[in-house]
């Protein structure tokens, strides 16, 4: 039971309730919190992972995907297999981190709500004795407006007053005898108070959070792709995957992984003052995010994909040979990217994202309304500054060698062809998953994608004249070579 004594200082505000505090309950019992803050983010990656692998499999929603199936099997580096085998030694890792993280935090307890939801009363009561001097900075006298609101607003009349409410008093009794009276809070004290400790400041310790943890990845991964030891020595193995997919989101050198992902998801959930069960929502939430974001779909009604353009379709871009030196930032919003000029500036420049729309068409014989992809205007690449790319052309020393018909998709002049010839580049630092053979592989691809939208823009123009029977044949042809059931694109048979 806590025992207030009330200073000299606070006499004239309403007193504090006592509390008694226990420990907080599990949210599922009987397993502690602390362990449920190491399993929640495990079970939700591989959670939301096997259901994009379903959709995968069942070929769900192929008007969504930024990639065929065929482009998985062909443009990947590693195999299925090894993304699990990494994906799990991280988590290993990770387990072990959040376990040393949770002996080092006290146990959660409750208990004491009322009374601290009763502190933040205080602190607004105290932060309207501020107002009459603030009045008067204006010309205005408080003690004047206050004596004519009195009769009909008493509350604004004391707040004008700097918080005198003397008509909120309580008595109480002392033995046998009555005590002196005490103030009382206002209800829209108690309700802002209410407010305050419940939604503002938990919304404002996960908004640090976030902006911890996207100021750390950012910076790192930046790092990591601007110095050519980092990249081919840690980073280069996430970019094995080309064509990315949800349960190769955590898919990282062991070493890379703790630095970015682990270590900075601690570092963020410490900045932030969080609680146990704070840090559980919040680990989790990260998690579904990062796995959303390596998905391979661009889902209208995603929530997770419309709450921020730090989306599916962003980040694929920066997983292409011509963008991978492009859009760092991860896992929640944009802004390091666009106040720092790395976002990718060249628009939806690949005919493969063109090629997943045309598959997608419901009506084969109608234009249909463009979707953004990259979330770029290529008419921008002109005009924006162009560090810190300014030096790329100078630096793409092994780029001479390649076929300039092998560096496809081209990119508009100006800041974006910067960014591709840099990212292309490190393509070719990469010398065990990366080098000429994925520029020339991607360019051929690139060409049967473009070859692929001329006929199917000629057939829609033909078909028109008969749209019943041709329609259907069109749609089904070009929706079945999109997605592996014929060798038309990208040179091969498809495994499904």
């Amino acid at each position: 039971m806590a025992n207030i004594t009330q200073s000299n200082t606070y006499s004239n505000l309403p007193p504090l309730p006592d509390y008694q505090i226990v420990l907080q309950p599990s949210l599922l019992p009987p397993i502690p919190d602390k362990l449920l803050t190491l399993i929640f983010p495990i079970a939700a990656y591989w959670g939301l992972s096997m259901l994009f692998h379903w959709i995968d499999t069942r070929d769900y929603f192929p008007q969504y995907r930024l990639h065929t199936p065929a482009e998985v099997s062909s443009r990947n580096k590693v195999s299925r297999w090894e993304v699990v085998r990494d994906v799990v030694i991280q988590q290993v890792v990770q387990t072990v981190v959040g376990w040393l993280l949770g002996m080092t935090e006290p146990d959660d307890h409750v208990g004491k709500e009322a009374y601290d939801v009763a502190v933040w009363a205080r602190r607004i009561r105290i932060a309207q004795r501020a107002v009459p001097g603030a009045l008067a900075l204006v010309g205005l006298d408080a003690a004047g407006i206050a004596k004519t609101l009195t009769t009909s607003h008493p509350v604004l009349a004391g707040a004008v007053m700097g918080g005198q409410y003397r008509t909120l008093q309580t008595t109480t009794t002392s033995g046998n005898s009555f005590a002196d009276p005490l103030p009382e809070f206002t209800t829209w004290e108690k309700t802002l108070a209410h407010i305050m400790y419940w939604y503002m400041v938990p919304a404002l310790q996960y908004g640090i959070a976030i902006l911890v943890v996207d100021t750390w990845q950012y910076f790192l991964h930046r790092a990591m792709h601007m110095n050519k030891w980092m990249y081919t020595t840690f980073h280069s193995r996430h970019h094995r995957l080309y064509v990315p997919y949800a349960y190769g989101a955590l898919y990282n050198h062991p070493f890379e992984g703790f630095l970015l992902d682990t270590l900075g998801a601690s570092i963020a959930y410490k900045v932030a003052g969080m609680n146990t069960r704070q840090g559980m929502w919040f680990f989790t939430g990260s998690t579904l995010k990062t796995v959303d974001d390596h998905c391979g779909y661009a889902l209208p009604w995603d929530p997770l994909q419309r709450l921020t353009s730090n989306n599916a379709g962003y980040h694929d871009v920066h997983h292409q040979s011509w963008g991978i030196k492009t859009n760092f930032s991860q896992p929640f919003f944009t802004f390091w990217d666009r106040l720092l000029g790395t976002v990718w500036t060249g628009g939806d420049v690949s005919a493969r994202y063109e090629k997943a729309k045309t598959a997608a068409q419901k009506k084969m014989d109608q234009d249909t309304e463009k979707t953004t992809i990259t979330h770029s205007n290529a008419a921008d690449s002109a005009t924006q500054d162009p560090r810190p790319y300014q030096d790329e052309k100078r630096n793409a020393t092994d780029l001479s060698s390649i076929r300039l018909e092998d560096q496809q998709p081209f990119p508009p002049a100006g800041k974006a062809e910067l960014q591709a010839t840099g990212s292309r580049q490190q393509v070719m630092d990469d010398k065990n998953d990366g080098g000429a053979q994925v520029l020339v592989q991607e360019a051929a691809e690139e060409r049967e994608a473009r070859s692929l939208l001329k006929r199917s823009g000629r057939r829609r123009t033909a078909s028109s004249l008969s749209q019943t029977d041709s329609l259907k044949s069109l749609k089904d042809r070009v929706t079945g070579i999109m997605h592996g059931r014929a060798g038309a694109i990208l040179g091969m048979e498809s495994s499904r």
